[in-house]
């Protein structure tokens, strides 16, 4: 028989990693402008990502709308936990998305707007990160209900894991804009991929330490037989992977550091996903604990069965309508 509660942290779970990685390097963008002082190149940066970046976010509204239908348990109370930052982080995204309408058609006040954009981007990112830091941290709860403090999400951890996020999108960014421009903007990126990289690796070493010391179930996970032995290729495949986007920025090679640094999502979310299993509001509630009835799983999954392949489908049309190289003097975002 089908467990329709893992079936649906499934889904739950690929939009998730769907959404990082499509709104990681679309935020990303935005916190590189800073590093980009050219008008000509920004519009460049922007241009890349202006047909699609609205519909990255459907991952968004899909994750929440899942977890709503299948797990309202966890919806009500991690919403309680984190709702400040959770609020933020929409009042940022709020100003990201409107600095993308007005940017292209302002004149005087364009720089204003550029400003919209980075501080979007860089609260909004940090935000996410400060969001999984404190998720990943735990929630107190009381008979299933969120029993903590207003400001329990606000811990150095969470600030440090909102750091990771902001530099994670960035290398996402850059990888990014080194497959879709060229000449200058496309060297800038190979130059800055490489710190960008090498940061990133400090942030995972820093999180994998301090994350098993913290948590003693988590340790118990990692460390113990036979586990260590399924995990312990996770932090050698984020070496090779790093090894190998510093090897392709020095070839100049263009596809390469944006498919590798996916490869790095793709292994920090599964030790994610590895470090909480099966708690799905940790550290005590488990994915079969907080699950909707039977029938109502049923249900919602009909619907997601007919809506989700039709925003694959999409959105891999989009970006392929949209897969060539963006030059400057190319036809702005309208």
């Amino acid at each position: 028989m089908i467990d329709l509660a893992l079936v649906w942290v499934g889904i739950i779970g690929l939009g998730v990693l769907i959404y990082v990685i499509l709104d990681g390097f679309d935020l990303g963008i935005g916190i590189l402008f800073p590093f980009i002082k050219k008008q000509q190149q920004r519009d460049v940066m922007m241009n890349t990502v202006a047909p699609v970046w609205d519909g990255n976010e459907t991952w968004m509204v899909l994750g929440g709308a899942g977890l709503y239908a299948a797990f309202p348990l966890v919806y009500a109370t991690v919403l309680s936990a984190l709702y400040m930052p959770i609020m933020l982080m929409v009042v940022a995204l709020i100003f990201r998305g409107v600095a993308f309408e007005f940017r292209f058609k302002a004149n005087r006040s364009k720089y204003l707007w550029d400003h919209a954009f980075i501080w979007g981007s860089v609260v909004s990112s940090f935000l996410q990160g400060v969001i999984l830091g404190a998720y990943i941290q735990g929630i107190e709860t009381t008979n299933g209900i969120y029993s903590g403090g207003t400001l329990d999400w606000l811990t150095p951890f969470s600030l440090f894991t909102g750091l990771g996020v902001v530099v994670m999108y960035a290398a996402l960014g850059c990888g990014w804009l080194i497959l879709k421009t060229e000449t200058g903007l496309q060297q800038r990126m190979y130059q800055l991929m490489p710190k960008l990289i090498l940061l990133l690796l400090i942030i995972f070493a820093g999180v994998s330490l301090y994350t098993p010391f913290t948590h003693p179930e988590i340790a118990q996970r990692w460390f113990s037989l036979p586990n260590l032995y399924y995990f312990s290729p996770v932090p050698v495949l984020v070496l090779i992977c790093v090894a190998l986007i510093l090897s392709a920025c020095k070839k100049r090679l263009e596809v390469q550091p944006f498919l590798y640094t996916l490869a790095l999502v793709f292994l920090a979310f599964t030790g994610f996903v590895i470090s909480l299993w099966p708690m799905i509001i940790p550290p005590s509630v488990t994915i079969w604990q907080a699950a909707s009835p039977e029938s109502s799983l049923k249900f919602t999954l009909v619907g997601a069965v007919i809506f989700i392949p039709i925003i694959i489908a999409y959105t891999i049309m989009g970006y392929w309508v949209f897969r060539d190289k963006v030059r400057v003097g190319d036809s702005g975002y309208h």
